[in-house]
């Protein structure tokens, strides 16, 4: 191997971390937002300058000590292969409560978005939708395991319909999944349905129809493990989680472990779902910043049509992302000198970009959901006469440091994984530290994104 590879890796990462210091260091004092129904929650949460930085430098480091000096094969397999087996039954009443809470659940969305109390924070659907499904359930997913195939209920009613079980196209793979969920946070960018609970009603009726029909033609088990984005979205963050249910029984590994498997991810289109998770729990904060209203203003301002901004948007986004993750992989092959196609290296290291997107989602959303929490709890006592004065819970100023601890340690445990799978995948230590740094790179800029959004104060996107 040339000795001219790891030294000119450790210009480039040394670069790009002068690069994203002076990034850090451009910054003014940090303001965090919450998310969906932001006016309504105590936002702009006072973060002190001195924690934004010294958060960004902490994961930086981190990312080098990790990459750099943790290269004892036996530890490494230990922690990944050290588990717990929970003896509990195969079918239980829990499970059963499960889907019952699911089908219900989606009978008041569908009945209070169209005849319940039309203000936000009264309306059952509107607080049970972005609130306690999309913040609170979401979390619960990536922090204790998967429960969405028992909670599902387009699930639950489609296997008690009939199913042609229609050959599905083997070509399309997870590509309709990806398309599905770029349009969906599309969707609910552009649209008020945080605000107008009968447009969220219709919305998830139209979702209903259509996955009802899917499920029918191609069957249940094509539908939602291949085509339906809400169930990979869910299936892919379980993988962050400690828990999985086995034949065995339940069981319990350190979080994150799960994402070293070989056979996670398999193919480009299960790569581009992982990417495309990142991307829209950026683009959803991204477009409330300052900085992105001053751009579409531009813009606009220049004769381009504001109707195409968005999807536009959404559009580069994901392939800006998507390319630097194939980029880093084409660097990955060159710095470790490898043979590896780089198809292999691709589908390795991707899902540990999960443990930064759970971090991420998870800093966005925890204050949000405790802050309304009160309200949903409230309005579910009393859905058809909610009182006129719902409670909304105040964060206290020190919350917004909180925010970025889980963006920190979102990044920690990629980094973890994505040293785990390097030392799996290749032979000699070099190699496996090497192979590291393209990767340590892309999520350095995945990381310093993300703090950069959270920290930035809300605003409402323009021309929509």
């Amino acid at each position: 191997m040339s000795d001219r590879a790891p030294l000119r890796g450790r210009r480039w990462l040394r670069r790009v971390t002068v690069i994203l210091l002076v990034s850090a260091l451009a910054t003014g004092r940090a303001l965090a937002h919450g998310g969906s129904l932001r006016s309504a929650t105590p936002e702009e949460l006072a973060i002190p300058t001195w924690l934004f930085l010294m958060t960004g430098g902490g994961v930086i480091g981190a990312s080098f000590l990790l990459a750099s000096f943790v290269t004892n094969r036996g530890f490494i397999d230990a922690v990944h292969e050290w588990h717990r087996l929970l003896s509990v039954p195969r079918e239980t009443v829990f499970a059963l409560v499960l889907k019952l809470v699911g089908v219900v659940g989606l009978g008041a969305v569908l009945y209070f978005g169209l005849f319940g109390p039309q203000f936000p924070l009264s309306n059952l659907a509107i607080l049970t939708v972005w609130v306690g499904w999309w913040a609170g359930y979401t979390i619960s997913v990536y922090l204790l395991g998967n429960t969405w195939e028992a909670v599902n209920p387009w699930r639950t009613l489609a296997e008690a319909l009939p199913a042609l079980d229609a050959p599905y196209p083997e070509s399309l793979g997870a590509w309709p999944s990806v398309a599905g969920l770029l349009a969906l946070v599309w969707l609910e960018v552009v649209s008020p349905l945080a605000d107008q609970a009968d447009l969220l009603a219709t919305v998830v009726l139209a979702y209903t129809v259509v996955t009802l029909t899917g499920a029918v033609v191609y069957g249940p088990e094509t539908w939602f493990s291949t085509v339906d984005p809400v169930s990979r979205v869910f299936r892919y963050y379980g993988r962050v989680a400690p828990f999985k249910r086995t034949k065995d029984g339940l069981s319990f590994r350190l979080p994150g472990a799960a994402l070293s498997e070989t056979r996670f991810v398999t193919g480009p289109d299960e790569i581009a779902f992982v990417i495309a998770i990142l991307w829209v729990t950026t683009y959803d904060g991204l477009v409330t910043t300052p900085a992105w209203v001053d751009f579409a203003t531009w813009l606009v301002g220049l004769g381009v049509p504001a109707v195409i901004l968005y999807p536009a948007a959404i559009l580069a986004g994901f392939a800006l992302f998507l390319g630097a993750y194939r980029l880093a992989t084409t660097k990955s092959i060159e710095y470790a000198e490898t043979y590896l196609p780089p198809r292999t290296l691709a589908n390795r290291f991707a899902p540990s970009l999960l443990a930064i997107a759970a971090g991420y989602h998870l800093a966005h959303f925890l204050g949000y959901f405790l802050s309304l929490s009160p309200a949903l709890v409230t309005v579910a006592a009393s859905p058809f006469s909610p009182p006129p004065d719902v409670p909304v819970l105040p964060l206290p100023s020190w919350f917004g440091g909180v925010n970025l601890t889980f963006v920190l340690l979102g990044h920690l445990g990629a980094i973890w994984v994505a040293h785990a799978t390097a030392y799996d995948l290749f032979p000699s230590r070099l190699q496996a530290v090497r192979s590291q740094y393209p990767y340590i790179a892309v999520m350095m800029f995945y990381t310093m994104v993300s703090l950069w959004i959270v920290a930035e104060p809300a605003l409402t996107p323009p021309f929509i």
